[in-house]
């Protein structure tokens, strides 16, 4: 069974960094990929990072969301089955609850933000205070 799971939110002060962690299980990189994304109250949500694997699965691409490029880093630890988002230099915008999520490649490419999502974390509280 496919499964994810969030932790690491808190509240940090603005130009603080947090670590975010997805403990994935039932898939690996080379099959799934995973996305992160937030929710603020009243907002929509937002795609903010994710990681997959390359056609031939021979290196994972990660992408970031504009806003958060240079700021925001994915790495993984596959012996752990986790995922991080390392969040530096954190703004009041960034605030909102974070979610995992794992999903097959869309069929017509291995971008990860096309992927076929369909395993969802709980979610985790990121909070930074002006």
């Amino acid at each position: 069974e496919v499964h994810v799971a969030e932790s690491g939110g808190g509240l940090v002060q603005t130009g603080g960094s947090l670590r975010l962690s997805c403990a994935y299980s039932g898939f690996t990189l080379d099959d799934y990929a995973i996305l992160w994304y937030r929710q603020a109250p009243g907002k929509d949500r937002e795609d903010v990072a994710c990681i997959g694997a390359s056609d031939d699965k021979s290196y994972y691409k990660d992408y970031y969301e504009w806003s958060v490029k240079g700021r925001f880093t994915i790495s993984t630890d596959s012996a752990k089955n986790i995922l991080y988002l390392q969040m530096n230099s954190l703004k009041p915008e960034d605030t909102g609850t974070y979610y995992c999520a794992a999903g097959r490649p869309d069929a017509r490419t291995s971008v990860c933000w096309m992927a076929d999502l369909t395993s969802f974390g709980q979610g985790t509280q990121v909070t930074v205070s002006s």
